[in-house]
């Protein structure tokens, strides 16, 4: 077929006629798919209802120490715990501490103590004329939020198959003491699926910022979700080369089995210094005696160690791979030869990360949910949902049953082409 550009504006109306008759046959379908957000499915839930059995009424609720679970304390987590996630954080328990259920609610609570309180006796944010965070795009919309909430200046920053502009954030970070952070999803990027190169985690460990308070915010979410054994994509460690960089003090690491186990009942830990982690005790003590020991323990007796965990992401690999393909293949066989838009193949995580001709992704999205496909708001991948392009679509391919998500990725497709059909009438 000929690509749009090509097409003459006869051509191109005969297109549109074409589309809009098969936009109204789906539409007549009443539809009704969500592909907004990256929820694990239910085959995927199923995976760790052995948890529910991991503890019973009659089972010893003690630790290898011989802390009971069931009572108050243990502020920073159990060994086990520390042990478990330090493992697939590739940290030392000692650099750990272990949270509630998410890591959204650990990276909230960093940016509000600093606002509030500083960090490590430096200015409280909340007294600085114009706090900033450099924001990878396109990037994860809930990060965003967190800082657009406290009033935070967020600088964009582009990003490519190797991680974020590491120049621009180079030049940035050494002239200006307002920027305090950048937001980081390091491995398999929440929309686009990259995993930072190793000369990128470098740079970022030998940054030379302004201010002495700036921290980096490694969400280190998708550390194990590989879609294929044979092509699992590996990164730096980051802390570590930071304390050879010279900076041990410049990283607050994130990770949750959200996506593991039960988003609503997993468990979070954050990775830092010592330094961190005695400043950040100083807070903790203050909100919470400790955090849920007993889903804590629940998680250790039902994994064991990180080969099970290993062993665990496998099973949700086998179900995840084929929408992930499912959807790459209908993308390729309805888009690949017209030039209209392009898309990541990542090898893990959740998400994959498509760019429309500009000016349409609004009019992609709207299309999808006027058929019946409800998909993340275009804009929301940029800070404000400002997409200044108008071109960034994140799919979220895990939840829909994969039948579902094949109509819900030849909608898509569709609506991608009547959409860019429109648009090049515009300009004849």
């Amino acid at each position: 077929m000929k690509k749009y550009s090509e097409m003459t504006a006869q051509e191109l109306e005969q297109e549109r006629k074409v589309l809009a008759d098969e936009y109204r046959r789906y539409q007549a379908m009443e539809l009704s798919l969500n592909m907004a957000r990256g929820l694990p499915c239910r085959d995927q839930l199923d995976l760790s209802m052995g948890m529910m059995d991991a503890l019973y009424s009659g089972a010893d609720l003690s630790c290898e120490d011989g802390t009971d679970c069931r009572n108050y304390g243990v502020l920073d987590g159990i060994h086990e715990a520390k042990v478990l996630l330090g493992a697939m954080m590739e940290n030392h328990p000692d650099n750990l501490i272990i949270y509630g259920n998410s890591s959204l609610n650990v990276m909230y609570d960093t940016v509000a103590r600093a606002m509030t309180h500083g960090i490590m006796g430096s200015k409280p944010w909340f007294k600085l004329e114009h706090p900033k965070f450099l924001c990878p795009v396109p990037g994860y919309d809930r990060h965003f939020t967190i800082t657009e909430y406290f009033g935070i200046d967020m600088i964009p920053v582009p990003m490519s198959p190797e991680g974020p502009d590491m120049d621009m954030i180079e030049r940035l970070v050494a002239e200006d003491d307002q920027i305090k952070g950048i937001w980081c999803v390091p491995k398999y990027s929440n929309p686009q699926g990259y995993t930072y190169s190793d000369e990128t985690v470098k740079r970022f460990a030998r940054l030379k910022p302004k201010a002495r308070d700036f921290r980096i915010f490694w969400d280190n979410a998708y550390c194990i979700h590989h879609l294929y054994d044979d092509r699992q994509e590996h990164i730096i460690e980051i802390l570590a080369e930071c304390k050879k960089a010279g900076n041990p003090d410049m990283v607050y690491k994130f990770a949750s089995t959200s996506k593991i186990t039960f988003p609503g009942s997993g468990i979070a830990a954050l990775a830092t210094s010592e330094n961190n982690l005695v400043d950040i005790k100083k807070q903790l003590k203050c909100q919470t005696i400790g955090h849920d020991k007993v889903n804590q323990l629940r998680h250790v007796r039902f994994f064991k160690n990180i080969d099970g965990m290993h062993e665990h992401m496998r099973r949700h690999a086998e179900i995840l791979r084929p929408k992930f393909e499912a959807v790459d293949r209908i993308l390729e066989e309805e888009l690949g030869d017209l030039d209209i838009g392009t898309w990541t193949k990542p090898h893990g995580g959740y998400f994959i990360s498509f760019d429309s001709l500009p000016g349409c992704a609004k009019a992609i999205v709207d299309h999808a949910k006027k058929a019946g496909v409800t998909m993340t708001g275009a804009g929301a991948t940029w800070p404000h949902g400002n997409d200044p392009e108008d071109k960034n679509i994140r799919i979220a391919p895990t939840y829909p049953p994969l039948n579902d998500l094949m109509t819900a990725a030849r909608l898509f497709a569709l609506c991608v082409k009547l959409v860019s059909v429109e648009k090049y009438l515009e300009n004849v």
